[in-house]
């Protein structure tokens, strides 16, 4: 008895569902990256082991590097930080303040801040950092 032997045809496979695929995966992290970013304000924030992020929306101070002061993005001289501390209190429940002060600001600097957040009613002060690697 002769077997007669079949050619197969040559088997080709399609990229294109492996090209949508790797085209969402890439869309995935492109979006889930960008709300790891903060925007806004260039500091190097000091960096510790026992960093925690923070999810929630919080009053933010931020003081750059050539010492300008920032409260959630919008710039405050020093000597209008404690009228403008009081304002944003009365109107919320929360009387936390988180101070992302840049690694190169002078110590005095951080001090003076913190002590106008107490005088304007803070209640919480958190200094923000990063993690150590």
């Amino acid at each position: 008895m002769k077997f007669k032997r079949r050619s197969h045809p040559f088997i080709r496979s399609d990229a294109a569902p492996m090209a949508d695929v790797v085209f969402l995966l890439l869309i995935f992290f492109m979006l889930s990256s960008s709300f790891i970013i903060q925007p806004g304000i260039k500091i190097k924030l000091p960096e510790a082991i026992t960093s925690q992020a923070q999810l929630e929306r919080q009053l933010i101070l931020t003081v750059s590097k050539d010492k300008k002061i920032f409260l959630n993005e919008k710039r405050i001289a020093m000597k209008d930080l404690l009228p403008e501390l009081k304002n944003v209190f009365l109107d919320r429940k929360d009387k936390v303040l988180i101070i992302k002060a840049d690694k190169r600001v002078l110590h005095g600097t951080v001090v003076e801040i913190m002590d106008k957040a107490k005088l304007a009613g803070a209640e919480k002060l958190a200094i923000a950092t990063e993690v150590k690697r």
